[in-house]
């Protein structure tokens, strides 16, 4: 078996909300959208791998949910993080469209990572291979 990494989730307090945010803000596309009642099914995609890893914007009504969101933000932990290919840039990009940021770029080590709010409950840290390790693992 080799199993492939095909969905992945963040849970959002807000679909609507999450969805202009993800699609307007941070530049992924809308991949699928369907009407389930309260909730959508609601997947976003990265406008440079359309066919690539989906990212479920969840609803995040179930209480061990908000629970778990909150434990997370108040520790200062991303709940997962986004490979970018410039970190400062994207800062900067994001900074100017009003984007909070809970960490500004910070280099650790093999990569340089900054955490940023994204309004629906989460922190997301942008993450940069660096240079001088981008050939090491």
């Amino acid at each position: 078996m080799n199993p492939a990494i095909t969905h992945t989730s963040v849970y959002v307090d807000d679909q609507a909300k999450a969805l202009s945010f993800y699609t307007t803000v941070l530049g992924f596309v809308t991949k699928t959208d369907i009407d389930l009642g309260e909730d959508r099914w609601l997947a976003v995609v990265s406008s440079e791998a359309p066919d690539g890893v989906e990212l479920l914007l969840e609803p995040s009504g179930h209480p061990a949910v908000r629970s778990f969101k909150d434990a997370l933000v108040a520790d200062g932990i991303p709940l997962t993080m986004f490979g970018v290919a410039d970190v400062e840039a994207a800062y900067a990009e994001l900074t100017d469209k009003g984007v909070r940021f809970t960490q500004p770029p910070t280099d650790m080590g093999t990569v340089r990572t900054a955490v940023l709010d994204d309004t629906c409950g989460n922190l997301i840290q942008l993450t940069q291979m660096l240079e001088e390790h981008a050939g090491e693992g």
